[in-house]
């Protein structure tokens, strides 16, 4: 059985991570050209460098201890998925939460896991003042095919500091 629940920040550490498995087969991702979204061969494997968890962790206790949202998934006590909501509200109007991550373990993806942590990373966020949920999510074909089918669109004011950072991710946004 899968259970849920807020992650807090003296928790979060490798070994949490241990049974964790971020691999992802990528062969198709959407690319902007000429103002129009395309699909294009983009092959390659994403998995994360000892470094890359070393990161993810300093941001999620950088979440958490910032009173953002960090909400995990976990099964027979293992860590299989995660979502991470700052805390600031952003844009023009304040309009915008940023979901900073949300990933689920290769091994437990299609089981409602992504959309659980979705939905609980929007409700938070909602709850605390933003309309909307802002995300700068992976280009891989699957990726935004899992956001739309969550309601998702092309975000209508893009977040520069992400498109600096990821400049090839999808800015995208959905509705509270």
């Amino acid at each position: 059985m899968i259970k849920y629940r807020t992650l807090h920040a003296e928790e979060i550490n490798r070994e949490l991570f241990k049974d964790f498995i971020r691999h992802q087969i990528v062969t198709k991702c959407w690319r902007r050209e000429n103002d129009k979204w395309i699909i294009k061969d983009a092959p390659f494997v994403d998995d994360w460098t000892e470094t890359d968890y070393q990161v993810l962790i300093s941001c999620l206790k950088n979440t958490i201890l910032s009173n953002g949202f960090v909400y995990a998934a976990f099964y027979d006590g293992a860590l299989k998925g995660f979502a991470s909501v700052e805390p600031e509200l952003f844009d023009n109007e304040q309009q915008y939460c940023d979901l900073s991550c949300i990933h689920v373990s290769e091994d437990m993806r299609n089981k409602g896991i992504g959309r659980a942590l979705f939905l609980a990373a929007k409700e938070w966020a909602k709850q605390n003042g933003a309309k909307k949920l802002y995300i700068s999510a992976h280009s891989a074909v699957e990726s935004q095919a899992f956001y739309k089918s969550l309601g998702c669109i092309e975000a209508k004011v893009y977040n520069q500091k992400h498109v600096e950072a990821e400049p090839y991710d999808c800015q995208l946004e959905c509705s509270l």
